[in-house]
């Protein structure tokens, strides 16, 4: 991976860790499942009138759709509104890096040197100890709903590298087009169907104002730009290369919670974030991986359903 590269990774890390910040902001005024529709709505129907859709195979998009967009989004905003501490969110979600290297490896052939495996480990490693020190401060089941996310944002990026689009931006304004309908359905039936309309028609009051603050940022920042520059990496770099730069996501999402939100961290999560930096950064001084030979590489992908 060249420098400029690195470079716009650690933007896309800093630009997702404050994401979880406009997460909380946001489900304090909106019910989540809403939230997670409203956000993605706000940028499908600009995308729907005026972008064309990427020549990518339909079952491509849909993969990237419902996986990043759709369940990673609904299990992380149903986890922090079941009680999921914000830091603590960044951390856990960050099991998409592991999720993403091993489906990489198994589904999509991608072959991983052992010093990359090794650094892999060791910022896994680094999640665990944060993890661990800070469990205390979540459920059970919060916990899980946030590995799901993780799961569901491991499948998206599959979806994303297999579509290999020389259009990343196009591809990933798309991929917002899918989830608002099943968004808004699992919202219609499980919050009840005017729960999240009567929330929006009270945005201007209380906290309503800050929530709209955290959806325009979680829209330009989170998602067009943030969600943009990753894909565009995809489409360049093997999976496994590029996931884990995912891991320094916790460190400035548990910084910004212990500045705005008081979760202060302790000295152990500290040493666990220190672990993650490392590993992180010993997976990317390795050299290329080996390109796969023509004889274990997966079949081309047609364009088109």
């Amino acid at each position: 991976m060249t420098s400029r590269d690195r470079l716009l990774a650690l933007t896309v890390v800093v630009l997702w860790g404050l994401n979880f910040l406009a997460i909380r902001a946001g489900l304090d005024h909106f019910p989540p499942f809403f939230f997670a529709a409203l956000r993605f709505s706000v940028i499908a129907i600009p995308v729907l009138l005026f972008v064309p859709r990427p020549q990518v195979p339909v079952k491509w998009l849909l993969v990237y759709g419902l996986g990043f967009g759709f369940g990673q989004f609904a299990f992380l905003f149903w986890a922090m509104d079941a009680g999921m501490p914000t830091g603590l969110a960044s951390l856990v979600l960050q099991s998409s890096a592991p999720f993403t290297v091993v489906l990489g490896a198994i589904l999509l052939r991608e072959r991983l040197r052992p010093t990359q495996v090794c650094g892999l480990l060791v910022a896994v490693s680094g999640m665990v100890l944060i993890g661990w020190d800070r469990a205390q401060n979540a459920a059970l089941l919060p916990v899980a709903l946030t590995l799901l996310a993780g799961l569901s944002w491991a499948l998206g990026n599959l979806g994303s590298r297999k579509a290999a689009s020389d259009q990343p931006m196009r591809l990933m304004l798309w991929m917002c087009v899918v989830p608002p309908l099943p968004m808004l359905a699992v919202s219609f039936t499980v919050e009840g169907p005017t729960t999240g309309w009567d929330s929006l028609a009270s945005s201007l009051d209380g906290d309503g104002p800050l929530a709209l603050l955290g959806l325009s940022y979680l829209v330009i920042f989170g998602t067009i730009a943030g969600s943009g520059l990753w894909t565009s990496l995809l489409s360049r770099y093997p999976a496994g290369i590029v996931a884990p730069f995912s891991l320094l996501v916790p460190v400035v999402g548990i910084s910004a919670s212990w500045v705005v939100l008081h979760e202060e961290p302790s000295a152990l999560s500290l040493i666990g974030g220190a672990i993650v930096i490392a590993g992180a950064a010993a997976t990317q001084m390795i050299g290329r991986v080996r390109p796969s030979t023509p004889s274990d590489s997966p079949a081309p992908t047609r364009v088109g359903v």
